[in-house]
């Protein structure tokens, strides 16, 4: 995912990475290495050791428990790194920092995350994704998020900066997928009617060429049901909880989330299916 300096956020991660890797750089100076001779007692290639003195990688826990041993470290000095790699490896960015600018802020912010990534894979089971919400199911979420929240209720704004972002569903160059289960669609956070406009939406992305759609029906048995919901930008995985959410870039557990993905498409109904599936719950309303 392409990043810019303007983004604050991805800013101060970097920031902390980059922080993180002078740490490690420091206790191999200290134990008089180089990095070739750092690389060669940790078993490792050079190159690693660069990117991850320069923050360019983040290191698993076993990566800081070699890189310790082999430059001596204390036993204090090394739980300390760990317990800061497992801050560093989640970043939890509380939604209150919007508190005075409201939810408009952070849809713009979806935005630049959607228009500068190349693959896009929202799961959701407990509301319907952003990228795919009508103008009015979206005031109700908002309206509903604000009102929980103590938030400033910019809905309107709110509203369309969310339009905005859809536009990248028409954009060739981009991999969309869209898997929401069906629990999400069952979920009376709106009028009959809203509804089912938004599962006349939903029913419109079958078979569209620029974005993959899914439903996970409720008799169908999953891989590994998600406790939350999460959107995959590339390299970054967002875990949205009632206050905040979870910026995870961590390598490892970011490839984890897109197993688990392609493990939930495994069980999804797709095509006819999924229009089945929404026609059902339509003629329920």
């Amino acid at each position: 995912m392409h990043t810019s300096e303007s983004d604050g956020h991805v800013t101060e991660i970097d920031k902390r990475r980059r922080e993180f890797g002078d740490r490690l750089r420091l206790l191999r100076e200290r134990a008089e290495l180089t990095g070739h001779e750092l690389a060669e007692r940790a078993g490792w290639k050079q190159p690693k050791i660069s990117k991850l003195e320069t923050g360019k990688q983040t290191p698993t826990d076993s990566d800081v428990l070699a890189w310790c041993e082999a430059t001596g470290a204390t036993e204090s000095a090394t739980e300390q790194l760990r317990d800061d790699l497992r801050e560093l490896k989640v970043t939890y960015d509380s939604w209150r920092r919007t508190q005075h600018e409201g939810s408009r802020a952070r849809q713009q912010e979806s935005v630049g995350l959607s228009s500068s990534a190349a693959v896009i894979r929202a799961v959701e089971v407990g509301v319907v994704p952003g990228l795919v919400q009508v103008p009015d199911y979206a005031r109700e979420v908002f309206r509903l998020y604000s009102a929980l929240n103590g938030t400033k209720a910019d809905v309107e704004e709110s509203v369309a900066a969310r339009m905005q972002r859809q536009s990248v569903l028409y954009d060739t160059s981009k991999r969309i997928e869209i898997l929401v289960a069906e629990a999400a669609l069952r979920y009376p956070i709106c009028p009959p009617e809203i509804m089912a406009a938004q599962l006349d939406r939903l029913g419109a992305l079958v078979g569209m060429a620029t974005v993959r759609f899914g439903v996970l029906p409720l008799d169908r048995r999953v891989p590994y049901m998600p406790l939350h919901g999460y959107t995959l930008f590339d390299g970054l995985a967002l875990v949205e909880n009632v206050t905040g959410e979870m910026r995870i870039r961590d390598e490892d557990e970011v490839a984890t989330y897109h197993a688990l993905t392609d493990q939930l498409w495994n069980a999804a109904a797709e095509g006819e299916e999924a229009r089945s599936v929404l026609a059902a719950l339509r003629s329920e309303l």
